[in-house]
């Protein structure tokens, strides 16, 4: 099965039905394990890219927060806040088929606070320097949730069974 083509072609599908140019294919062992391309624009759900759809689908499915074992297809280089999802997920190998170079002569997101030129580097500014207004309100009460959790998994502070590097 040709996954890079299944993924332009439900990009293009969703292009057609007025949504935006962007899909995923998630494949494990030659099969689809879940695909979805952007719903943004349709469900006026600014998380609702596909990436974030299919891992959602995937994880679902197989019972488990982890890709471990997949390769998934993306359209284009992932946002942030996709890209913090598949870091998360741990799949074998994430696989882009556009730049964002290759295609802002066509398509561009510059929203307040998410120009994508300029986005990576906020996330190395501390939260106090951070173009998107930021306020830290410490409660030690916070902290005790953590505690909590840790109490419960018999004072393990990892995640059971997460891949780890």
């Amino acid at each position: 099965m040709d996954f890079i083509q299944r993924t332009i072609d439900l990009a293009r599908r969703n292009v057609e039905a007025r949504g935006r140019p962007f899909a995923t294919v998630i494949e494990r062992d030659g099969a689809v394990l879940a695909e979805c391309a952007n719903k943004v624009a349709q469900t006026h759900d600014p998380t609702a890219h596909a990436e974030i759809l299919a891992v959602r689908e995937a994880c679902t499915g197989l019972g488990t927060e982890h890709l471990t074992g997949c390769t998934i297809y993306v359209l284009a280089q992932p946002c942030p806040m996709c890209l913090g999802a598949l870091y998360y997920c741990s799949p074998d190998e994430v696989v882009f088929l556009t730049t964002r170079a290759a295609y802002e002569p066509h398509y561009v997101d510059d929203r307040k606070y998410f120009e994508l030129g300029t986005f990576y580097d906020e996330f190395a500014k501390d939260y106090t320097e951070r173009r998107l207004p930021m306020r830290y309100a410490p409660r030690e009460s916070a902290v005790e949730v953590y505690r909590r959790w840790q109490q419960r998994n018999g004072g393990e502070r990892h995640v059971a069974d997460a891949p780890t590097a």
